[in-house]
This record gives C-alpha cells, structure tokens and sequence, in this order.
C-alpha cells in the first residue's frame, strides 16, 4: 500500500531514490556549469546565438533543473534538507567556477603561484561562495510551498537573497549573476525598470512556477501522519499561455527613460577617442619592455588625437605621474591645457596621506586636474584582506595594496557633460554607479569605464565584462565608453547596444560620436535613493511569508 502511495503521488521508491541521492548532484552541477556559460557563450557560434552573447533561456533552463531537482529532495523526510543543501552547492560552484575560471590565468600565469595552488584557490572561492546557494536551496525543501505561485515566490526570494549576499559580503564580488543572461532576451524592456537583481529574481520565480506547474501532480500533506497524496492535476497548457502573453507584455513596456521636462534639447553628438594599447600583461610593468612601449604609443595617439575627448585604459601609464620622463608629461600637459581638448587617463595617483590609488586623471583646458579615484576595489589584487598576507607572498603582483576612493564622486564635466567614470568590475555594482543619480541636474550624461582585462588573457572575461558594461547602459539609460587595454573597447549606446568596436587584442584608437542621455530611468529613481534595501526587503519578506504559512499548516495538521 505504501508503495502504491508514492508511486501514485509521483515520488520514486526508495531504491530509486537512493540512486537518485547520487545521481542528481552531478545534474545539477553541469545545470550550473550551463548557467555559466548563459552569461556569455564561449565557444563558436550556434545557429542564432553568437560567440560572446548571453542566452536566457539556457538560464532558466538551468533554473528549472535545479528546482526540479529540489522538489524531488523535498519528498524524502529525514534526507530532503541535507540533500537540497548538496544540490544547491553543487550547482553553484560549477556555476561559479565556470564563470570565473579564468582567475587561474591571473594569478598562475602572471601572478606566478604554482598550479596546484591556484586551481586550489579558485575551487575554493567558488565552494566558498557557493555556501549561499546551498543555504537558499536548502531552505527552499524546507520551507516546501504547497501553491505553484508560492514555490515560485519563495525560490525567487532565496535565489535573490543568495545573490544579494554575492553583492555585499566580503567585499563582494557578484560576478557571472543569472540577470545578466537576459541582456537579449525576452526581459530586456525590464532592466531600467527592475535592473539586474529584478531580472534575478524574475528568472528564477519563472524557473519554480514552471515546475510547480508542469510536474502533473501538486501535493498535499493530510492528517497527523503528514502522509503525501495528489490532489489535482497543473495546467501546463495555461501556464505556457501566461508565460506568452507575459513576454507579449514586455516587448510593449514603454521605454524606461521618464518623460523630459518641456523645453530640453537633445543632446548633440560629441567626438570620441578610445585608446587601446594592447601591452602583454607579463611586460607591462617593466621599464624596459612594457612601460616604454607604452608610453610610446599612448602618448603618440594622445598627440595625433583630433576628437574632443581622448580616453586611455586603466593604468595605462602604470607609474605616477611625477615618475614620467618630465618632457613627455609636460608635452601632454601642454597640449590639453589649451585648446579644445580633454582627456581621461588611465593612471596611480598618490594620495595626499600617503599610498596611491587606482585613478582617473581627467585634464582639460582652463581647470585644475579632475581625480577619479576607484572605490570597489578588487581583493588580492588592490587590497589585502586580513590575515591574507602569506597568501600575496606567494604571487608576485605589481601594485597590490591601493587606497580606497569615496563612493559617488563627481563626474568630470566637458562640454556640457557630466562623464561618470568607473574603473575595472566596478561596473559591476549597479547600485554603486546609481549613487550618482539622486539629482537629475547632476547625474551623469555618459558612463565611461577603463579597464585592463590582458590579466585575464583573452578568454570569455572579456564577453562577460561587455555584457556587464551593456546591463548598466540599459538600466541607467546612458551611453557607456570603454577604453581597456585588450579589449573590449567599445562605444554602447544608451538602449544597452554596441555600436563602435576595435578589434579585440589588436593595438589601435576607436574614434566614434556619442551622444550623452538626460532623464531618468525608474531604476536609477529608486536605486539611487534606497540602494539594494528594496531587493532585500522582497527576498526576505517572501521567505518570512512562506515560513509563517508553514507553520499554520503544521498547526492544523
């Protein structure tokens, strides 16, 4: 009889639920391993699908596995916990293993820690990492909704508060996170009014309602003795519906930038430099190889540079400037003193209680030198946790230990714009860059980010930094330059598109015209003032909501 009831409530017996203890890890580990490669596709093209773009529909494929997998765990008391943790955790370290695998390149290659070392080290950043999802996934079995809507509210919740604590805790870093994925796709309309974290949360709500609704039998405890039995068939054919005419809906959103106030005029097109130097990353930093062929090229360019402003990547010059030869600083001082040009360099600048900081220098005619100096900095690389000494001991990493910059800085202001500066993955915090979008007097017209992602080699990095780049451009509604030293520079316009690109690797200047954006995003209206506390408050509210309904239920049982 016991058999009969589970195999009539559609859960496996026990012999094949023991095999599926074994199996399912290993499903949910390539499911993460395929979320990783939904940010940015790294090997040759498919038939609709270009190298480098983001496909959301292998994310909420992946997605939908995994909670498969979950509600599977959640039918086997005494194991479903412990279970949902494992499926949880593993689908999380391959996804963040395979999205940020190329560290290996940095820190063996150029950093010079041993092999075994580094694939140590970033194996256990991932399963560090990974702790949040496993937490997420084991609540979710937990918790264990009874309603499609409610699986999906609290799976979306959890997921979102798993990337929410990517984004904060350590510094973080929320790199490969499963909203970029939809860059193309069908939620696209939604990012300036939800932005990144919103995409988060919606994919995975998606991802649980699916196979709550589609699994063919919903369950019910009944009586003391908690015993599962099927009460009604889903509705797959209405739920495939809603999904239609709910990605109907979103192709028809208006365009996230609110109305202008009457009387503004557009802005008017501006010429633009972009600066690419292709320096290999092992001679960069040394004075007879990489430092002189910098300063030969960057500072030729500068000079034959006719647009109105010239952008070089982050550290282009890797020396301070009272370290440059003083007639080659002093030419470039005089040429954008005058004139009708401005300039945004790539370049340490020493700061006024000692140290140095990772820096834009901005210089343009009749203005004190404008500072930009980077505040999300990169651990290991321009920081040092604590306790973490022994471990940069092992590398041997230029420029290791920079200072921290303000948060929301001023924007560097020509010609009637207001350029808002970023500096390697802080364009990867949304909310940061939003901190300067309280005032729509003062918000930034254009983006501009420099980086130098040669550290990484020319690996799937550079797609998924473009597509990180083309999220914020979107959400802000903004146009974004991006002058590195490898690649991708590019000019996005501000509908989160690539209109002007070099050739990645490749030495050479970008010339191009881009026109700086007014208005205000709903996005950057709200980000700006509240941060993440509203992703928060969903995330937490949705699990608190399900854990009350719970423990009505366990009451009445």
């Amino acid at each position: 009889m016991e058999h009969e009831a589970l195999a009539s409530s559609g859960l496996p017996d026990r012999p094949a639920r023991d095999r599926f203890r074994w199996g399912s890890p290993l499903a949910v580990a390539l499911a993460g391993y395929a979320h990783a490669l939904s940010i940015a596709w790294p090997f040759a093209p498919l038939p609709g699908l270009a190298t480098g773009q983001a496909w959301g529909g292998l994310q909420l494929a992946s997605l939908v596995l995994l909670v498969w997998q979950l509600e599977r765990a959640a039918h086997q008391p005494g194991f479903g916990l412990r279970q949902g943790a494992l499926l949880g955790w593993c689908f999380a370290t391959a996804m963040l293993c395979g999205s940020f695998w190329w560290l290996y390149i940095s820190m063996h290659f150029y950093g010079g820690l041993p092999a075994v070392l580094t694939v140590l080290a970033v194996l256990l950043l991932a399963a560090s990492l990974a702790l949040y999802y496993a937490l997420a996934s084991a609540s979710y079995v937990g918790l264990a909704p009874r309603s499609a809507l409610g699986k999906a509210g609290v799976f979306g919740g959890l997921w979102l508060l798993a990337e929410l604590a990517r984004v904060r805790l350590f510094t973080g870093f929320p790199w490969g996170e499963g909203g970029y994925a939809h860059i193309d796709g069908w939620a696209r309309p939604l990012a300036g009014w939800i932005g990144v974290h919103g995409l988060t949360f919606l994919a995975a709500f998606l991802a649980a309602w699916l196979v709550a609704l589609l699994a063919g039998v919903r369950l019910r405890r009944a009586g003391p003795g908690g015993r599962l039995q099927g009460c009604g068939p889903a509705r797959p054919a209405a739920a495939c519906l809603a999904l239609l005419l709910g990605a109907w809906s979103l192709a028809a959103l208006p365009p996230a930038t609110l109305t202008l106030a009457p009387g503004t005029a557009l802005r008017k097109p501006f010429g633009v430099t972009l600066l690419q130097g292709n320096i290999p990353q092992d001679q960069k930093f040394q004075p007879g190889s990489g430092v002189a062929d910098a300063l030969r090229f960057y500072g030729a360019q500068m000079q034959l540079a006719q647009t109105p402003l010239v952008v070089l990547p982050e550290t282009a010059f890797p020396m301070l400037p009272e370290q440059l030869p003083e007639p080659y600083w002093s030419a470039l001082k005089t040429k954008f003193s005058a004139g009708e040009q401005a300039a945004l360099i790539g370049i340490p600048l020493a700061g006024a209680g000692g140290g140095y900081s990772n820096a834009v220098l901005g210089l343009k005619p009749g203005a004190a030198d404008y500072r930009y100096e980077k505040h999300h900095l990169v651990p290991f690389g321009e920081f040092v946790p604590p306790f973490f000494q022994w471990f940069i001991r092992l590398m041997d990493i230029p420029l290791g230990d920079f200072n921290r910059g303000a948060p929301a800085q001023a924007s560097f202001e020509w010609r009637g714009e207001r350029l808002a500066p970023n500096i390697c993955y802080e364009d990867l915090f949304g909310e940061e860059v939003g901190a300067s979008f309280a005032d729509a007097a003062t918000a930034p017209t254009v983006l501009v980010n420099v980086s130098n992602i040669g550290w990484f080699g020319n690996t799937v990095a550079i797609d998924q930094h473009l597509n990180i780049s083309r999220m914020r451009a979107l959400e802000f509604a903004r146009p974004m330059l991006r002058a590195t030293n490898t690649g991708a520079t590019v000019v996005i316009n501000a509908q989160g598109q690539v209109t002007h690109a070099l050739e990645r690797h490749t030495r050479g200047a970008l010339v191009a015209e881009v026109s700086g954006g007014d208005g205000l995003t709903f996005y950057a209206r709200w980000v700006s003032q509240f941060g993440l506390v509203p992703w928060w408050l969903l995330g937490l509210g949705t699990t608190a909501l399900a854990l009350a309904s719970r423990r009505r239920t366990i009451r009445r049982c």
